[in-house]
């Protein structure tokens, strides 16, 4: 596709657009520069003589924004549309782009949660978004119960829609509203495994998630985003963040893995910790 757009624009704006677009089931999402509306509908062009199944071509015009962590999109190629099925893992997933939190670019990270679950572990998702990694996690593990929770009505209204689609009714839990107040109010001491994948939220919301644990310990997915210069490691920035935190609360922890999932920006990293928390 690359060279698709250097045909069609500058090799310099035909790079930062092939580095920074997604496909969501049949609509892309591209980023171009300096907002150039004639350049988007190029390379609008470009994307969709490339992917033959793309109905639509938006480009996003802000940073993931907001409570219910959402983009601003203007249309610029095909149908007007934002509502979408996106298929990852042996799962369909019905995806509003404009309405709801989602990344294609996480599929490895819900696979390699997924493949961690074993038996009958009951999981809270404080922050659940469609539903994806819940879903993904409830088919490879069906003993598995996964409580869900987001705060975005429409992600929620997906979510149960994508429950129906992958037939997980009695395995996955949506639920909406503020993850902290329902952790407190209704799954204390629940949980064998907590996910929290909202990097913005993590740090504040982590007692939240110890809350969640069972008495006898159990795993926190820690997820952060991290700027770090040359020099710099972003992990051990989240580690040296979270273990503050964890040490000043006095838990007793290991982190068994981290890893960088992927660059966000210049200089900017999503990372995650697996924490393995201890009675």
């Amino acid at each position: 596709m690359r060279k698709r757009l250097q045909t069609r624009l500058t090799s310099q704006d035909a790079i930062k657009i092939y580095n920074s677009y997604d496909v969501v089931g049949d609509i892309a999402i591209i980023k171009v520069p300096n907002d150039n509306v004639e350049n988007a509908k190029k390379a609008a062009a470009a994307v969709m003589a490339v992917y033959k199944n793309l109905k639509a071509v938006f480009v996003q015009v802000n940073a993931i924004q907001g409570e219910f962590r959402v983009r601003q999109l203007i249309h610029v190629g095909g149908e007007n549309k934002t509502s979408t099925l996106h298929r990852e893992s042996g799962c369909v997933f019905k995806v509003d782009v404009e309405k709801c939190y989602f990344s294609p670019r996480l599929s490895l990270e819900r696979r390699r949660i997924s493949e961690l679950v074993k038996g009958e572990e009951t999981v809270v998702n404080m922050f659940a978004g469609v539903g994806c990694f819940s879903i993904i996690i409830a088919k490879k593990a069906s003993a598995t119960k996964v409580y869900s929770i987001d705060i975005n009505p429409n992600a929620v209204e997906c979510m149960l829609e994508n429950v129906r689609i992958n037939r997980v009714y009695n395995r996955v839990f949506p639920l909406l509203g503020d993850s902290k107040e329902i952790v407190n109010s209704k799954l204390r001491h629940k949980a064998d495994r907590v996910l929290m994948p909202l990097p913005e939220k993590a740090l504040q919301y982590l007692p939240t998630a110890l809350g969640a644990l069972k008495p006898s310990g159990g795993w926190i997915h820690y997820y952060d985003c991290e700027h770090a210069s040359r020099n710099e490691d972003p992990i051990e920035k989240t580690r040296q963040k979270v273990s503050a935190k964890l040490d000043a609360l006095g838990i007793t922890y290991d982190v068994s893995f981290s890893r960088i999932i992927r660059s966000t920006g210049p200089n900017w990293y999503q990372t995650v910790l697996d924490l393995q928390i201890k009675a």
